[in-house]
């Protein structure tokens, strides 16, 4: 992540629509809030996690973010996280999104 996108955010964001990149932003803001409380994925399902010890919450907003514009999207949503939470709450969070569209980390 440059400094610039670090500033002013990724390109894939900053082409969105101004409606679509404030629910991403809010989206994003959702997402650091799950790995700071709860993490994306567990040892074992229950509460807001799924059978796949998925964070529930985190793999919709994926979902939608796949929705809006893609795995290119989802890329840049996930940078934005590595960066605010560092790497292995990021590699939790391409585990919880396997299986949406093309997703692979």
């Amino acid at each position: 992540m440059s400094i610039f996108n670090k500033i002013f955010g990724e390109p894939e964001i900053r082409a969105l629509n101004s409606q679509q990149r404030a629910e991403v932003k809010q989206m994003i803001d959702k997402l650091i809030i799950i790995g700071k409380t709860d993490d994306f994925i567990s040892l074992a399902p229950g509460g807001p996690f799924d059978g796949h010890m998925h964070h529930r919450e985190a793999k919709a907003i994926g979902r939608r973010i796949h929705e809006i514009g893609g795995v290119e999207l989802m890329y840049a949503v996930r940078t934005t996280v590595k960066y605010k939470l560092k790497d292995v709450l990021a590699e939790h969070l391409d585990h919880a999104w396997k299986g949406i569209g093309l997703w692979t980390p």
